[in-house]
């Protein structure tokens, strides 16, 4: 199966279903974290290459809820919101003309207020092996919901608490291990 996992630099997915068996490539602006097949670039270049199933990581950072005191209706900044859901619309749209298959992650945010959204699965890192909790919309198009594999207590919030920095955005939106690995099980 060929994939493309747009708008990740770290690989992690990438790897997970390169590890399956699969032919996978990433794709993000900046360069990847673990080394394989990356596309550094637009996602938009590499679309509609005939991939079997796209899953995609857009920029979440004016669309989250905790970014609502920043970039709500009335705000100087709302139209950087109004302009990150229209892009990821264009995304989406795009992405589901030309894959049969195709899975968006994002946390909770206003995607689904201020865009055309099927209504998202919800999960969190600790169904999947983590003891952790951020809660992840996914967002499917012919795919089956994502089944929990490995539930776990010890539910911190590691990434609502971490302090500032200058990774802090990357380490934000890395997947966990253990989603990317249900993912490549799971989505065959």
């Amino acid at each position: 199966m060929n994939v493309l996992v747009a708008c990740e630099f770290s690989g992690v997915v990438r790897e997970a279903f390169s590890k399956a068996g699969h032919y996978a490539v990433s794709c993000d602006f900046e360069d990847t974290e673990i080394p394989g097949e990356h596309y550094k670039g637009d996602v938009f270049d590499v679309l509609d290459y005939g991939w079997d199933l796209i899953i995609m990581h857009p920029p979440c950072r004016y669309i989250t809820v905790s970014g609502n005191g920043t970039y709500s209706f009335g705000k100087p900044l709302h139209y950087l919101r109004l302009e990150a859901v229209k892009w990821t619309q264009n995304l989406w749209d795009k992405a589901t003309k030309v894959c049969n298959r195709v899975c968006m992650e994002n946390p909770v945010g206003q995607l689904n207020t201020l865009g055309d959204f099927p209504k998202p699965q919800y999960i969190h890192p600790w169904q999947f092996g983590h003891g952790e909790t951020k809660k992840t919309g996914l967002w499917l198009h012919n795919l089956p919901p994502l089944i929990p594999t490995d539930i776990v207590p010890g539910r911190e919030q590691r990434i609502w608490k971490m302090p500032p920095g200058e990774d802090r955005s990357k380490e934000r939106s890395r997947t966990y291990q253990g989603i990317a690995n249900a993912m490549a099980s799971q989505w065959q």
